[in-house]
């Protein structure tokens, strides 16, 4: 079985390689006919696929020059159609031997799908309706190469969408849409912010010293100076020096550069706008930001009620807000106006299971409570004010409640949209938070700031009364496209390079050249097949899907990618005989495995998922002790996402996750002992795991619901 399908995967190959060999073929016909696509440098276009649909009553009849891809080809002798794309969608093209010419034609009919084509001709609609162009002249503008994803099915594997954004704008029509939608709302805050008088400036990305944020910064080294410097995280020390300059309302919409880890909602680069008015608080931050949002919402996405995940989010009426302690009173019944002392406040945390540092303080604790018991109630619009001073080291303290200071955040479906301050103008003031910031990174918090003596120069020239805000534009981008993760509003967001490490290939390698890399001995099919017979229910076919493409993202992400089918379908097949034989779980699986012609070393690997509770064998393999964690968290994190309005993987995050980890009560038949265990099994912290399982999980959300709906 195992030959039979390495055959088929060199079949497979050939067959590729052969379609590409004969476009290449077609071009090197092409460059000799003296027709050389590429040596075209220009093609006058008049219309869009969109503005001829539109205007058809006006352009019937009329001359149109359209330029685009060929999406689709139908050939039928002396006439032929095809589709083609271009930026407002695609429209259908008419083209006619007796149109065209007889040797246009039949270079048309050599096009391949892909191929970008200008087309001149007349608008007109066919006998069955469709506003389509009848072409005159056909002109092939560049050779495609490569093979689009089969349309039917689109590109739905979310690493390869993020990794070639191209492809992804290509095959699929709503991402294009998002980011129109994007430039579109970046362009409104942009007309917004003008017309309140604002100034649009732009201030340095490599800098000596990245304040501003709580964040590590990336680090790199200016050769002509010979001085190490870093990129900035945030926007807000240079626009304040503008302030204390003179410029009294200024903005910059630009890139920062934080080296934190990636989520749902966080990429270490991406963009930020951030803005300073002279002579207002945040009182006058809150009522722009409300204003400003709504503003853009209507002028975008033409009203004020968004969806989002499920949800109608109403930026229409009056958005709430409420201070932090009030906010953390609300929903835990703690009022820490009440609390005496840090002491205190730990005992409180202990009581909760709230974790917290040595070095953390009262406000610290607040600001944690709040993290854990009230954010993922804050859908609707809220700001949350009033800030503990000790986690806010650039914000002007309240006057009547010293320990507090002048802050909001923005939370919009329960994420931080904007941060906003009354902004800290007394240098006096200043230096002694620096001082305590220096203090907490000396006791190991790595993104605390350090002392700018050149920002602290300039507050000792003065700075008037000033607020501030900073908006993660990638967030609200999010928010009204209706996008679950970041990296779906990003163009191109980071990832992991797909090169090995040198340990990775020394280590592939040796097992390569030693015959060690695992093979699978049924092929995938065989193994769905054989997964069937013995499993009916739906949750039980889901969550074999779902284990099976976690499994393969692992094995490409620890370096195992020659063994990438051999743990794929270790991972479909693992839970073969619960279904049946729930009380024979991991005895009764050899023998159904091994009637199907399953491998021993994979029969093994599937019992060692149940050791110490229904196996005695023991995961002793790396990707053995990934099957033996994942298995269980797959399901704790697929019963998460069903709590979320967007019931996807793709908006989770390890903060949430956690968080019903700890409530033994939710989800309970999924083990936290056995979880803990597969996190010690293999080395790793629980949040290293938790991560890596949800990346995981959201490479295949799309192809195990696609999967699931052939089974329906």
């Amino acid at each position: 079985m195992a030959e039979e399908q390495r055959q088929q995967n060199i079949q497979g190959e050939q067959d590729i390689n052969q379609l590409l060999k004969v476009r290449r073929q077609k071009l090197s016909a092409l460059q000799e006919a003296g027709k050389d696509p590429f040596q075209i440098t220009k093609y006058d276009v008049t219309h869009h696929s969109l503005e001829i649909r539109d205007h058809f009553d006006t352009l019937e009849g009329r001359e149109v020059s359209i330029a685009g891809r060929v999406m689709s080809k139908r050939v039928m002798g002396k006439a032929s159609f095809c589709n083609v794309q271009d930026l407002q969608g695609d429209i259908q093209v008419y083209v006619a031997r007796d149109s065209v010419g007889e040797d246009s034609y039949a270079d048309f009919k050599k096009y391949d799908v892909g191929d970008i084509a200008g087309v001149e001709g007349t608008v007109f609609k066919t006998k069955t309706g469709e506003i389509s162009v009848h072409a005159q002249k056909v002109t092939l503008l560049s050779k495609s190469l490569q093979i689009l994803p089969e349309k039917y099915h689109g590109l739905v594997n979310t690493d390869i969408r993020y990794r070639q954004r191209y492809t992804d704008l290509i095959m699929n029509e709503d991402v294009k849409k998002t980011f129109v939608m994007r430039s579109k709302i970046i362009s409104s805050i942009r007309r917004y912010l003008d017309g309140q008088g604002f100034l649009e400036v732009e201030t340095p990305m490599l800098v000596s010293n990245a304040g501003g944020a709580a964040a590590r910064p990336f680090e790199t080294h200016y050769n002509a100076l010979d001085e190490d410097v870093k990129l900035r995280i945030s926007l807000e020390l240079y626009l304040k020096r503008l302030i204390v300059g003179g410029m009294e309302r200024v903005y910059e919409i630009g890139r920062v550069f934080r080296n934190e880890g990636l989520d749902a909602r966080h990429n270490p680069e991406f963009t930020l706008m951030e803005l300073y008015q002279a002579y207002t608080d945040y009182n006058g931050m809150m009522d722009l930001t409300e204003n400003m949002f709504r503003h853009v919402a209507k002028e975008v996405c033409g009203t004020t009620l968004i969806p989002y995940g499920g949800v109608e989010i109403d930026l229409g009426k009056p958005f709430e807000r409420i201070t932090m302690v009030e906010a953390v009173k609300k929903y835990t019944g703690v009022d820490f106006d009440e609390v005496p002392d840090t002491a205190a406040a730990k005992k409180l945390a202990d009581d909760r299971n709230v974790h917290y540092e040595e070095r953390h303080t009262k406000g610290d604790i607040i600001n944690l409570f709040f993290e854990e018991f009230v954010e993922e109630h804050l859908v609707q619009p809220t700001f949350v004010m009033d800030h503990p001073v000790e986690i806010s080291p650039l914000t002007k303290r309240k006057p009547d409640k010293p320990d507090y200071v002048e802050r909001f955040e923005l939370f919009i479906t329960a994420r931080e949209m904007c941060n906003a301050y009354s902004e800290l103008n007394d240098p006096i003031d200043q230096r002694e938070r620096f001082k305590a910031q220096e203090a907490a990174l000396a006791a190991g918090d790595e993104e605390a700031n350090t002392t700018d003596e050149d920002f602290m120069n300039a507050l000792e020239i003065g700075m008037p009364p000033t607020g501030g805000i900073g908006y993660g534009i990638d967030r609200l981008v999010m928010l009204l496209t209706d996008s679950p993760a970041i990296r779906d509003v990003l163009l191109f967001p980071t990832m992991k390079s797909l090169d090995k490490k040198p340990s990775d290939t020394a280590k592939s390698a040796r097992k390569q050249a030693a015959g060690e890399a695992k093979k699978s001995s049924v092929t995938r099919q065989q193994a769905w097949e054989l997964l069937k017979k013995y499993n009916k229910e739906p949750f039980h076919l889901q969550h074999a899907l779902t284990v099976e493409g976690v499994m393969r993202w692992y094995a490409k992400e620890l370096g195992y990618e020659a063994e990438e089918e051999f743990w794929g379908i270790t991972g479909l097949l693992h839970d073969i005989d619960f279904e049946l034989y729930p009380e024979e779980h991991c005895k009764k699986a050899p023998e159904l495995l091994r009637e199907g012609g399953v491998s021993a070393d994979m029969i093994y690997a599937v019992c060692s998922h149940g050791y110490g509770l229904c196996s005695e064998e023991e995961p002793k393999l790396e990707m053995e002790k990934v099957l033996f964690a994942a298995d269980e968290l797959t399901g704790l994190i697929w019963s998460c996402a069903l709590m979320r309005p967007s019931k996807s993987v793709m908006d989770m995050e390890v903060k949430s996750l956690k968080k019903k980890f700890k409530d033994k009560k939710f989800a309970a038949g999924c083990s936290r002992e056995v979880i803990t265990q597969g996190a010690e099994m293999l080395g790793w912290e629980l949040d290293e795991l938790f991560d890596k399982t949800i990346l995981a999980m959201r490479s295949c959300e799309a192809s195990v619901a696609e999967a699931m709906e052939k089974e329906a």
